[in-house]
Parts: C-alpha cells; sequence; structure tokens
C-alpha cells in the first residue's frame, strides 16, 4: 500500500518499505521498532535485536506484549491511545523483559500515516534508563527514610547554618524550616551548656572526626529534653568536607528510667545496711544516755562528769556522721561533675563500713599515694563503692577479708577495654574472699534484675547501675571470679585532665562573739535555748520564734533591728522558704544562715535564688555555727 508524506508537523516521512519507516534510526544505537496498532513488531534496528535476543528473522514474528512486563501492558495500551491521536507523539516507561532480566525503557514513540491520514505504524526509539530509574527509586526511598526518621536530622554548612532538617526536627522544635534559613539558625548549638562546648564540637567534625554526646535543653513548656547527639562531616566526590550531619534522638524517657533506676537503687542499698545501722545507733544511743545518768549521779566528783561529757561528745559525732552518710545515699541529686579526691571519698565511706558491717569482715586500704583527681559526680562514685562493698559482704556470709586498693593504670595498657590510650585511668579494685562466681552467673551480673540472692535480699539492680555510672563516666569495669575463690572487681575512671579541687575560702579559726541583734528560726525548743544561751554569751543581742508565721511577723515590724537570722527549713506555720521570700520583700539586705537536718536540692536552689549561700548541717558544732556566723556579719554587704 503506497505511503505518501505526512504533516510536516509529525516531522516523519512513511515510506512503502516497512525497513525504511525507521529512517534515520536503522543504525542508531538506540533500540528503535515499528509496530501497528494491535501491537505486531514491524521491523526493529540491530540495537533493538541485541538488546531483546531477537534474530532478524524472529524480530517480525514477534508482538510487543510478549516482551513487555505484564503489569504495564496497560501502561502500552495508555500510549497506543495517546499516538493515535493528535499530535500523534507520545513518551511513555515501561518495564521490558530482556535476557539480562527487567529493564526500563523510556520510549519517544510517532505515528506514521498514509496519504489519507491513516495510522499504519507506530515507531518507538528508546533509551535503557534501568539505573537512573533504580537511583531515582533509591533517592525517593532514601528522601522518605530521611523524611519519615523517629530522628531528628540536621545538615548544615561548615559554619552551622542549617540547611536542612527533617520533619522530626521541626515537630520538636516547633520552628519552620524556612524561618531557620531567614534567620540563619544554628540548629547544631542547641543543647551545648556553653559556647566552648559549642565550638569544640564543630572543630572535631571539621577536622574529620565524629562528635557524640547527651544535650539537654528546656522546651517551650518548660520541660527538659535529653537527647543522644551525634555529629559527623559529609564529603564530596573529591573527598572535600562540605557539609556537616547530625542525628538527635529523644532520650528523654530512657534519662528518667534510669534516674529512677539508681534512686531506687539507692534505697535497696540503704536497706540492705539498715540492720546495721539500727544496731549501731541502739548501741550510740546506749552510750548517751548511760553516761548522761552518770553525770546526774556525779556532781560532785568533776573528772568523773567531764570524761562522760567527752564519752557522749563522741557518741554524738559518731551518730552524726552515721546520718549524714545515710543522708548523701537518699538524697535526690542532679549529676555534677567535679574534681574528687577519690582516696579521700573511700577513707570516709570506710568510717561508715566500720559502722555498719558484720565484725567478722575485716576491711583493708591500700591506696596509692599522690593520686591524681577524677572529674566525676561524687554521690555517683559513692553508690558505685557502696554497691560493689555491699556485695562483697553479702558474699561472705561467715566473713572474710575486703580489700580496696587504688592505682594508676595508663590507657595503653587497657586497649581491651577500649580506653583512650593517651589518657591515664584510677583503677579501684575491690576484692573479697567469698564465695565467688561460676561462668554462668559471671557472665550475666550485671544484667538488671539478675541476682543469685535468695527471698527478698536483693532486687538485681545494684550492678548493673554500677555498670551504668562508669559507662556514663567514661569508664570501664572488668570482673574476675571462680567460685568459692572469691571476686575482684576492677573499675576503671579516666583521670581529669586538668583538675585541681576546688577549695573554699578558709572559716576563720576561734569563736569570737560581737553585739549584733540576732533572729534565731527553729521549732525545736532545745535547739532554740542552746543556740540563744551560746550565742548571748558572746554579747549578742537575741530575738527567738519557734513557728515561720512568728518569724514573719517579727520581720515585718519596722520596730525591731535585726542583723543576721538563722533560719531553719521545716517548721510549722511556714516554711524557712517562705520565710525568707517574705524577708526578702520587707528586709532585703538581711544576712541569713540557714540551719537543716536535710536541705534538698530544691530547696537549696530556692535559698540560692533569695540569696541565702550559707548553710549549715545538724547537727552541728557550736564553734562552727559561731565562726560562720562571724565570717558572715563581717563580709562586706554585696551591692
Amino acid at each position: 500500500m503506497p505511503v505518501a508524506s505526512i504533516e510536516p508537523a509529525a516531522g516523519l516521512i512513511a515510506k512503502t518499505s516497512g525497513d525504511a519507516w525507521l529512517g534515520a534510526w536503522e543504525t542508531s544505537a538506540d533500540a528503535a521498532y515499528c509496530r501497528d496498532p494491535e501491537g505486531r513488531i514491524l521491523t526493529a534496528n540491530t540495537s533493538f535485536a541485541r538488546k531483546f535476543g531477537l534474530t532478524p528473522a524472529a524480530v517480525t514474528e514477534t508482538r510487543v506484549a510478549e516482551l513487555i512486563h505484564a503489569d504495564d501492558l496497560g501502561k502500552l495500551q495508555r500510549s497506543t491511545t495517546e499516538v493515535l491521536r493528535p499530535p500523534h507523539r507520545h513518551a511513555a516507561e515501561h518495564r521490558w523483559r530482556t535476557p539480562q532480566g527487567v529493564r526500563w525503557f523510556a520510549w519517544d514513540e510517532v505515528a506514521l500515516r498514509d496519504e489519507s491520514g491513516t495510522v499504519v505504524a507506530i515507531r518507538a526509539v528508546g533509551r535503557d534508563i534501568t539505573r537512573q530509574r533504580l537511583a531515582e527509586e533509591q533517592y525517593f526511598r532514601l528522601s522518605r527514610a530521611v523524611e519519615q526518621s523517629p530522628v531528628s536530622i540536621v545538615i548544615t554548612d561548615l559554619d552551622g547554618r542549617a540547611q536542612y532538617v527533617n520533619s522530626k526536627f521541626t515537630v520538636i522544635t516547633g520552628q519552620p524550616f524556612e524561618d531557620m534559613i531567614d534567620q540563619g539558625a544554628e540548629p547544631l548549638r542547641a543543647g551545648h551548656p556553653n559556647e566552648a562546648s559549642y565550638q569544640a564540637c564543630l572543630a572535631t567534625v571539621r577536622g574529620g572526626g565524629e562528635w557524640r554526646g547527651e544535650l539537654s535543653s528546656t522546651q517551650g513548656d518548660g520541660s527538659t529534653l535529653w537527647e543522644a547527639v551525634k555529629v559527623s562531616c559529609l564529603r564530596n566526590s573529591a573527598g572535600e568536607i562540605t557539609n556537616l550531619l547530625c542525628l538527635r534522638e529523644d532520650v528523654t524517657e530512657r534519662k528518667r528510667l534510669e534516674h529512677e533506676l539508681r534512686q531506687a537503687q539507692k534505697m535497696e542499698s540503704l536497706g540492705t545496711l539498715a540492720g546495721g545501722i539500727a544496731h549501731d545507733f541502739n548501741n550510740l544511743l546506749a552510750i548517751i544516755n548511760g553516761y548522761a545518768e552518770f553525770c546526774a549521779q556525779s556532781l560532785d566528783e568533776p573528772a568523773v562528769m567531764q570524761k562522760s561529757l567527752r564519752e557522749i561528745h563522741n557518741a554524738a559525732q559518731r551518730a552524726g556522721s552515721l546520718v549524714r552518710q545515710i543522708l548523701t545515699f537518699s538524697r535526690k541529686t542532679g549529676i555534677s561533675f567535679a574534681p574528687v579526691d577519690f582516696n579521700q571519698l573511700i577513707r570516709d565511706l570506710l568510717r561508715m563500713f566500720a559502722e555498719t558491717f558484720p565484725r567478722n569482715v575485716t576491711v583493708c586500704l591500700d591506696l596509692q599515694e599522690q593520686m591524681p583527681h577524677l572529674l566525676a559526680d561524687q554521690s555517683q562514685l559513692q553508690q558505685i563503692l557502696l554497691n560493689l562493698c555491699v556485695n562483697a559482704r553479702d558474699a561472705m556470709p561467715e566473713g572474710g577479708a575486703l580489700t580496696l586498693t587504688t592505682r594508676v593504670a595508663p590507657g595503653a595498657s587497657l586497649a581491651h577495654l577500649g580506653a583512650v590510650g593517651s589518657r591515664n585511668y584510677v583503677c579501684l579494685s575491690v576484692d573479697d574472699t567469698g564465695t565467688g562466681m561460676s561462668p554462668e552467673v559471671r557472665a550475666r551480673i550485671f544484667e538488671p534484675f539478675f541476682t543469685t540472692k535468695t527471698g527478698n535480699q536483693g532486687t538485681g539492680l545494684g550492678l548493673a547501675v554500677v555498670y551504668g555510672i562508669v559507662t556514663a563516666h567514661g569508664g570501664f569495669i572488668e570482673v574476675e571470679s571462680e567460685a568459692g575463690d572469691g571476686s575482684t572487681f576492677r573499675v576503671y575512671l579516666p583521670v581529669a585532665e586538668s583538675a585541681a579541687p576546688a577549695t573554699r575560702p578558709p572559716i576563720p579559726e576561734g569563736f569570737s562573739g560581737g553585739r549584733e541583734s540576732l533572729l534565731i528560726v527553729d521549732d525545736e525548743e532545745a535547739l532554740r535555748t542552746l543556740l540563744s544561751q551560746a550565742l548571748a554569751q558572746k554579747g549578742y543581742a537575741i530575738t527567738t520564734a519557734s513557728t515561720g508565721l512568728e518569724a514573719i511577723a517579727l520581720l515585718s515590724d519596722p520596730d525591731r533591728i535585726f542583723d543576721a537570722m538563722l533560719l531553719d527549713l521545716n517548721m510549722p506555720g511556714a516554711t524557712g522558704v517562705e520565710v525568707l521570700r517574705a524577708m526578702r520583700i520587707c528586709r532585703p539586705g538581711l544576712k541569713v544562715i540557714v540551719v537543716s537536718g536535710h536541705l534538698t536540692t530544691e530547696a537549696s536552689m530556692e535559698f540560692e535564688h533569695h540569696g541565702a549561700h550559707t548553710f549549715i548541717q545538724k547537727p552541728y558544732k557550736l564553734d562552727l555555727v559561731g565562726r560562720q556566723l562571724r565570717a558572715l556579719l563581717d563580709a562586706p554587704v554585696a551591692e
């Protein structure tokens, strides 16, 4: 059938020869073929035949439906429908079956028509776009993963200015990405405690390293958000650092559970000591009561009275020390890193163990002198010591020896634990001569809630908490033990890189008096009387109040003059905090000493906020109260 030239708009010339329909694409590297509207292949070039593994003779015996992916037959039909309509041109992408597997092709299709305008063939020229489609699918998959990630993802330039943030970051911060771009926001800065910390992070990553840490920030509702943050660099094809990548994972709930776990474990540890504490307290009370009665019966024998009073005083000091140790472990405090003298901490705790451990357990110290300080949280170090020593004590029901050893270990010798080779570590060894552990038990001792103790003797939290504290301090822990041959726990904690412990200014020696007017506020009558008489003998003018409301009334009286106030915390009517608030209204310049048997972190922060910075813990020595008071009165008034 003769075929005439089609309209120039189509840009094609159709001839009587089927092979000539391919025109310039007869020898093209791109696959080209012609099919009739029913899908029979009329002709194809060599590239098409090679791509689909067909001989020249087999090409014209093949239908398109035999080569195209079954799922794309509908697309082929729609392509045919489109190309049969003006402007008789269509572009489509289909999957085709080839000897190499399923491949994606992009086809440019045009209709070839005869003189009457009837479409007699459809010419399709295609390119293999499999790699492009796979790359696009990979890109879209990655894009969805990043945008829908449960972790905040941030990309910045080398100066830390935002270039991309995902939806999770926007939801957490409440700051639209467009606003961050307009304002030149620096999202990597969020949570860093100071500029030095932020700059150190940038320097590490710009140098090709990776920065990790846990940062906290305050949300709009006043709550604290904790995030585990990792910042690394992104490089171009030449290996040059072009961007910074930050991943931020919300770990607030984990931090809360860790805090509750540690607090619960503190109380469990104290519970294990309760029997010994009660026994020793009863001994101390018996000493105090007995010698007090002896004093009453020996009024005419000064030497006997003096000796009895010394014994009473010594017993009271031991009781006070025991109370302070208990409060240290039971108090809920936040993590606070500061230089710590580890040897001194061990010696202080040894005194508590001497009071509470069974007499058949011998505690020995082998401490390296001139030990460097640790940068650590003292309360948590106390937990490590208490838990390890209590475990050792429980492993020696028939008695034995507990040995605490300290030494300095270079990081290079701890490479098997993952230590930093350039740093030094303080090693604490806790050795006991107890029952030891089997390999099966030793493999599980740091698992939460795993315990070998029977009944209600333990919850299995102690060593899990120890492991968490050591890890949080950048340290390591290892254990050696054989059944029936005792155990050795070794804790390695990094030495502070620049550590001299903070020192308080010395308190002037002596208990000198004065002529100032004092207000003593305490609901315990005996303590009020004691302080009143002791300070009055030194020349002070004393006024007392037994309740918070009474103190507020005295402070509100303009006719009364006070130079300082000794204020208890827990009182009926109004607490010490409430008294201080009222005082700051009517007497903002009045100097205050807070006296309390148990000062919580929250109350301490409240007192500090209102300008009260001097604290004395009960039980106290009168000499200490007198010296602290004199130092406060002599100090210049803050501007």
